[in-house]
């Protein structure tokens, strides 16, 4: 196919090709599927910010460092160079989650370069070497179903381990490769240690894979991965070969009422959420 005006740059200098088709349009970025030399890559297209409706919440982006003051101040009042600053900084929140992932061993595609706004990445592949499905477009038998849930506890372990929470983490951004589950989607990627918002997005993240696997294998419902893992990780004693039991202990004490109000209102927006990507994707 012709190659869109976006991915002309790479071909002009020599990074991609050819543009073989599209994969797939969302509200964040198009992918394409691109040919690279003998290999098979896609290039994902961020949209500019006017074009997209993901809410870029101040949860996601507290404590991204940007590279001068000037920006931060620019972002703050909300300027024209500001919004252009907040928008460069969240494409490459994924560029640099990736590269700080792969090196960990997480499994997210292979970035190879990112270039004006498009991030060129391993496409991974099913068993018949065509595009991976999501989750959410597969069935589970249930101890299919507990392998992968077990598996991506794991990467969710070695996520956490190299100071990153994915914090959107559902069947929807996580690819069925023919060796098992691959994470995807990591422009709203948080830091661990420095965002206060991080242990509340990691529970959502281990309670989305909860509930979805739970479908098919109904005793994960009953299991407290999430504040297992999170309690582990405060203690210095998380790795991912530490053993999890899916039990714990929740401490009594004082019941913070905005906090819980907050994760009510948090669990709404991510079930409308989850419907609206329902009925995209249907």
């Amino acid at each position: 196919m012709k190659p869109p005006p976006r991915l002309q740059p790479l071909v002009d200098e020599g990074l991609i090709d050819t543009v073989v088709r599209q994969l797939m349009s969302g509200k964040e970025a198009m992918v394409f599927v691109v040919r690279c030399g003998d290999e098979t890559r896609c290039a994902k297209v961020y949209k500019e910010a006017t074009q997209r409706s993901f809410r870029q919440a101040v949860d996601y982006t507290e404590n991204r460092k940007v590279k001068n003051s000037r920006q931060a101040r620019a972002m703050a009042k909300g300027t024209k160079y500001g919004r252009e600053s907040q928008e460069a900084a969240w494409q490459s929140a994924e560029v640099d989650a990736l590269y700080r992932l792969a090196a960990a061993g997480v499994r997210v595609p292979k970035p190879y370069n990112f270039h004006d706004g498009v991030l060129l990445m391993e496409l991974v592949t099913d068993a018949h070497g065509d595009a991976a499905p999501r989750l959410n477009d597969v069935s589970f038998t249930p101890d299919e179903a507990r392998t992968h849930h077990a598996s991506l506890l794991t990467e969710v372990v070695r996520m956490l381990c190299a100071g990153v929470v994915h914090g959107d983490l559902s069947e929807f951004n996580i690819l069925l490769a023919a060796d098992g589950p691959v994470i995807i989607d990591l422009p709203q990627a948080i830091d661990a240690a420095g965002n206060n918002h991080a242990p509340r997005m990691l529970l959502r993240d281990v309670a989305n894979l909860r509930s979805y696997f739970g479908r098919y294998a109904p005793e994960l419902l009953a299991t407290e991965y999430g504040p297992e893992i999170w309690d582990l990780y405060v203690r210095g004693m998380l790795t991912p070969e530490v053993p999890l039991t899916g039990r714990y202990e929740h401490q009594t004490g004082a019941v913070d009422l905005s906090g819980v109000m907050r994760e009510i209102d948090d669990a709404r927006a991510e079930e409308s959420a989850r419907r609206l990507r329902m009925t995209e994707s249907a």
